[in-house]
């Protein structure tokens, strides 16, 4: 291995935390650029395919029903699957349904690449949050996940930047050839850094069904994969919705909207301080404060001036993203074996939850107009808020035993992504 990396192979210095961090949030961010981006393209979706809002909004979140079903077949099969291999081999595949779009010229055909786009999104993004769950000692961890959420968060604002540009300057067909370009980078990227294979083959370790039922039957867990559900609900619906109110209620230019995106930038700055927050209050009072001021930050998006709508959404932004990190976190924290069947189900719950929110607030969205789809969201983190007093500490939390990184010969390996703690 390169000597420039030994030092982050024992992380014990603030540039070496810093330049991992900096990774796994690159590859979060090229890994689900094409889910956020396509969100931000609404109003051209609608007059280049000739529907109406509410299939549009359904057409555009399809993704999340893919990565729903496909969190649930990778939990599945996941001791049964070469996880390095994977991740890089779906994130390659994602560059072909994406270009495919280019093709495309009816909604429905729209909606199946969409589908498959999710399907291959998480079949990448849920190996790796297992991995960062079984290979990190306790105290990168949460670090770890924070960095990860961290390029979520950016893929939220420069996925949508970027496709607003490249939109206006190729057409909304052209961008879709630009992001199927990022998706054979990130690949690119993920093979060098994480390694093109396992050198230790997956263990089996019994039915994934039974993982589940041990899963499920804790009140905690259950909890959380519910909070997660509603956060993206929340965010789907506040983030596709929110676009008509802004141009039709408050007069924003369609070419304007990208702007507007950059409410997300401050969820950039705070989402990687979840994991030092929740350390010090814990996951419980983390995500009420976190889900209240997303609530708070609703109110203002009522007011019915622009600055005060653009402050609440900021608000929304990244109360969300923080209370995605806490919800992540404490699932992969209060379970010692059997990491991917439980991030399996969170991630399966949190997909869905914006499947939903899509479907629902969609329909709600043009019946009663943005008030009343407010109305249904505050309605949901009111519920997110009361789930919270079913979450416990977990034992995970004060005396996990995690496996240890294993180093690999091929890649920088998870090693380097999550070293050991000094004297490990």
């Amino acid at each position: 291995m390169n000597r420039s990396f030994m030092g982050a192979l024992r992380g014990d210095r603030p540039r070496d935390v810093v330049r991992r961090s900096t990774i796994i949030a690159v590859i979060s961010f090229l890994s689900l650029i094409d889910l956020f981006g396509a969100q931000a393209l609404l109003s051209q979706i609608i007059k280049a395919y000739g529907t109406d809002a509410g299939t549009a909004g359904i057409a555009v979140n399809a993704a999340t029903f893919g990565m729903a079903l496909s969190a649930l077949l990778v939990a599945w099969f996941a001791d049964r699957i070469d996880r390095k291999r994977g991740i890089w081999i779906c994130l390659l595949l994602l560059g072909i349904p994406t270009a495919l779009l280019y093709f495309t010229d009816h909604i429905a055909a729209f909606m199946a690449l969409r589908v498959i786009q999710g399907l291959l999104m998480a079949a990448a993004f849920t190996p790796t949050l297992t991995y960062l769950s079984e290979h990190c000692p306790v105290m990168a961890l949460g670090g770890a996940l924070a960095a990860f959420i961290t390029g979520n968060v950016a893929s939220n604002l420069f996925g949508r930047l970027t496709a607003v540009t490249v939109a206006g300057a190729a057409g909304l067909h052209g961008t879709f050839i630009f992001f199927a370009v990022l998706n054979v980078i990130c690949a690119g990227l993920a093979y060098v850094v994480i390694g093109p294979r396992d050198d230790h083959p997956p263990m089996r370790r019994g039915s994934p069904l039974d993982a589940w039922l041990r899963h499920l039957a804790l009140p905690g867990l259950r909890a959380a994969f519910a909070i997660g559900f509603l956060i993206l609900f929340v965010f789907v619906g506040v983030f596709t919705n929110v676009n008509l109110y802004l141009v039709d209620g408050l007069g924003v230019p369609p070419m304007s909207l990208g702007l507007v995106y950059l409410v997300f930038a401050p969820a950039i700055v705070t989402t990687p301080l979840a994991a030092s927050v929740v350390r010090k209050r814990g996951p419980r009072p983390t995500l009420i404060r976190s889900l209240a001021a997303a609530l708070c930050g609703l109110l203002l998006t009522l007011a019915g001036v622009l600055p005060v709508v653009l402050l609440g959404l900021s608000i929304i932004g990244a109360a969300t993203f923080f209370a995605q990190a806490a919800a992540t976190g404490y699932v992969s924290r209060a379970v010692a074996r059997d990491q991917a069947q439980a991030n399996g189900l969170y991630l399966s719950s949190y997909h869905l939850g914006g499947l939903i929110g899509a479907v629902v607030l969609g329909q709600v969205n043009m019946a009663l107009g943005w008030q009343g789809t407010a109305a249904v969201i505050g309605l949901a983190m009111i519920v997110a808020i009361a789930s919270t007093s079913r979450l416990e500490t977990p034992r995970a939390l004060k005396n996990a035993v995690w496996a240890s990184p294993r180093t690999s010969s091929s890649g920088l390996g998870f090693r380097w992504l999550c070293p050991l703690p000094k004297g490990a």
